[in-house]
């Protein structure tokens, strides 16, 4: 008996379903120096858009350690989830730092000001991560079915579960 159901996705259909599930998680783990740091840094961060080409924005000082880090190694790991049992989210890519005005006007809302003093802050710098592989595991139908399909599972003694995994391919 099969426990796991594969679906690998590649190109629009693999970046619709990062934008899907960053949007639910709303928040990473954006990991640095992956290659040459032991350990590895990590920090939480607020992912503010997945763009139609399937790059992570996310804003920053540009003054921090984690500028610093992707100067030197340039290779992130982004880590996520949107629900208690689904919608986790699997991203190596290159970080860039991006020195664009209209773009932080673009991102800006007002929760930022926790960090920044407005969008014209002389501090900010945007890190734009390119994606170039990727794994999701979520469930194969909206919740309620899902949840249908584990309850059944549960008084059955049967495998009914919905979850689906594979790779991204960008």
């Amino acid at each position: 008996m099969t426990d796991k159901k594969t679906k690998d996705l590649q190109g629009a259909e693999a970046i619709d379903k990062m934008k899907e599930l960053a949007t639910e998680a709303k928040t990473c783990f954006f990991c640095t120096d992956i290659k040459t740091g032991v350990p590895l840094s990590v920090r939480p961060m607020t992912i503010l858009e997945v763009d139609d080409a399937g790059n992570f924005w996310f804003m920053n000082r540009k003054d921090s350690l984690k500028e610093e880090e992707v100067s030197e190694d340039p290779f992130v790991h982004l880590l996520m989830q949107g629900g208690k049992r689904a919608g986790f989210l699997n991203v190596y890519g290159i970080a860039e730092q991006v020195d664009d005005k209209e773009k932080v006007d673009e991102l800006w809302s007002k929760p930022l000001e926790i960090w920044f003093d407005g969008p014209d802050d002389p501090s900010i710098s945007l890190l734009k991560v390119v994606p170039y592989e990727g794994h999701y595991w979520d469930n194969e139908h909206a919740a309620p079915v899902a949840t249908f399909k584990m309850l059944t599972s549960i008084l059955t003694g049967e495998n009914h579960h919905d979850g689906i995994q594979g790779d991204l391919e960008v």
